[in-house]
């Protein structure tokens, strides 16, 4: 049991990074920054690539210094994260928690693999600009391999994911916000992010169950040491 539930946790996390990366690749040597085209010819679902230097969901961290700081931060917690996922394999932690965690995992990785390395295999990508103090974009569609455009954990993370079901205004009377436009669901994102927020919303509406299955087990174990 032990030994399937770590093979479940990296399965996931192997197809995740897979999905992820190919998409990430493919939309990056494919289509220019900015560029939207409709899925299916729907309105609502969209592929829009954009680049961002902060966190999941488009979401930025400070400048250049946060940046990287954030990397390391996740570089960090991935690290400590392989560690979690062999211990709770081997203690009584379900199925469906350790899907989640993997999940969680999986889309922690896949965003540092884009700090950290994409700066360095791709030509162009959005790098800070010291003389102006920010983020820059950049023209025409990148190219892997070659010189890159940034250093090892400068890299920016691709986004592409976009899902506008709703487009419209508050209502008058809304307090602050009356008249201004809505959108949802308004974030551009990836699969990384997807995971991370599946696997953490899972956990949460989850947790009782997840909680009193492991409870349940211990018991099971416990009894079964005491009849030998």
């Amino acid at each position: 049991m032990k030994a399937g539930k770590l093979s479940t946790s990296i399965f996931i996390i192997l197809l995740v990074l897979i999905v992820d990366q190919v998409i990430k690749i493919y939309i990056k040597t494919h289509y220019p920054i900015g560029e939207v085209t409709r899925m299916f010819g729907w309105d609502w679902a969209r592929i829009h690539f954009i680049e961002n230097s902060g966190m999941a969901w488009g979401w930025k961290f400070g400048n250049e210094g946060g940046k990287v700081a954030l990397t390391l931060f996740r570089l960090v917690a991935v690290i400590f994260g392989s560690w979690l996922i062999v211990k709770f394999a081997r203690e009584k932690y379900s199925r469906g928690f350790m899907i989640c965690v993997a999940l969680i995992y999986a889309g922690a990785l896949g965003n540092l693999i884009d700090s950290m390395f994409y700066g360095m295999i791709f030509d162009k990508g959005l790098h800070f600009d010291a003389a102006v103090g920010d983020y820059v974009g950049y023209g025409g569609i990148a190219t892997l391999g070659g010189k890159g455009y940034s250093s090892f954990l400068h890299g920016s993370v691709v986004d592409m994911l976009y899902f506008p079901m709703v487009k419209t205004t508050y209502p008058s009377w809304v307090p602050w916000v009356g008249g201004e436009p809505f959108e949802f669901f308004g974030p551009i994102f990836n699969i990384a992010d997807m995971a991370i927020s599946t696997g953490v919303i899972t956990l949460l509406v989850f947790q009782k169950r997840f909680y009193r299955k492991a409870e349940t087990i211990e018991t099971q174990n416990a009894v079964a040491e005491q009849l030998q």
